[in-house]
């Protein structure tokens, strides 16, 4: 049995064109050639059944058609929906998507960043402040690599970056508790909360004074919600702000374990629209982002960048609403 690989130069002999020809048009370049050269390409192609070499194409295209994606949690629905949306356009663009879940360790967090380097991805998006500006500098910037900061990474002037308007979110969730009647809000939220969740903060304190806030430490997950009830439950306040909504969900089981009862005992009001806002009893009113649109936006603004490595630095920023439903009552 022929156990001969097919290589690029069959497929150009087989279609009668030439080897660079194949490779621009297997490359994506369809549209700098004839409707019937790229079809007898095609079918040169399927009829051999050729399957590129990824590393080969690497040494002669340079590039690899990966981009790499760091997040620090999977297990929070936002970063799901942001992949599905990164995931959208690179799949229409015949790129793959190359993920690193950091669990929220920087160490972890830095190998992954060399290490996507090393297997030669053509771009970055990276989705975690544990990452430092140094770290970016040595191992990205300075060696020309194209990426793009978001949501909890704050640019600072060395990226592309895509944020949401934290500020102003946090000024919706106050003003919303402030309208219901809420004098006294508990915030629950780490104590060394990223750049994003310190502008929600400062948006709720445009709102409600220093006297009428009860920070609440809480990790940014379920385990934390839950565990920040018996701080809650110390405060006088009648209204809990959860700067995201895995912590609103932890909440809710935590104050059901402690004979408290949403929203008659306390209003609670999340952060960041996730799908199982709709499926909790009461329903959770939120602040909502376009969470799939951010992860849009940041593939195509990184895709810009990589065509395009020696434009201006851009940063944009999406805006937020309040999504009112049940968890949030007035005060009686």
């Amino acid at each position: 049995m022929d156990n001969k690989k097919i290589t690029i130069k069959d497929v150009a002999k087989k279609s009668g064109v030439s080897v660079s020809t194949v490779s621009r048009i297997l490359n994506g370049y369809e549209q700098n050639f004839t409707p019937r050269t790229v079809r007898r390409v095609l079918k040169a192609r399927d009829e051999l059944s050729y399957e590129p070499d990824y590393f080969a194409r690497r040494m002669i295209m340079k590039e690899s058609k990966t981009i790499g994606v760091l997040i620090p949690d999977i297990t929070n629905p936002f970063f799901s929906e942001l992949i599905r949306g990164i995931e959208n356009i690179l799949y229409k663009e015949n790129f793959i998507t190359m993920l690193c879940n950091a669990d929220l360790d920087q160490e972890k967090e830095d190998t992954y960043l060399r290490e996507l380097t090393r297997r030669g991805v053509d771009g970055f998006i990276i989705a975690s402040s544990a990452i430092s500006n140094e770290s970016i500098n040595a191992t990205l910037k300075a060696n020309g690599h194209p990426f793009i900061v978001l949501d909890q990474k704050k640019a600072e002037g060395i990226s592309d970056a895509i944020i949401t308007d934290d500020y102003t979110g946090g000024q919706l969730a106050a003003q919303h508790l402030k309208e219901l009647g809420h004098e006294q809000i508990a915030i629950a939220m780490p104590k060394n909360a990223p750049a994003n969740i310190q502008k929600r903060l400062s948006g709720v304190r445009s709102i409600y004074g220093e006297e009428q806030i009860d920070l609440v430490d809480a990790e940014l997950s379920k385990t934390g919600g839950r565990a920040a009830v018996p701080a809650v439950l110390k405060t006088t306040a009648t209204a809990i702000f959860a700067i995201n909504d895995e912590i609103a969900l932890g909440l809710y089981l935590g104050l059901s374990e402690a004979g408290k009862k949403i929203p008659a005992d306390y209003s609670v009001i999340g952060y960041d629209n996730i799908d199982m806002c709709e499926y909790m009893v009461p329903q959770l009113t939120t602040i909502a982002q376009p969470i799939f649109e951010l992860g849009q936006i940041t593939a195509k603004m990184l895709l810009e960048r990589i065509e395009n490595p020696s434009k201006d630095w851009e940063e944009r920023m999406l805006p937020v609403n309040l999504i009112e439903r049940f968890s949030t009552a007035h005060l009686n």
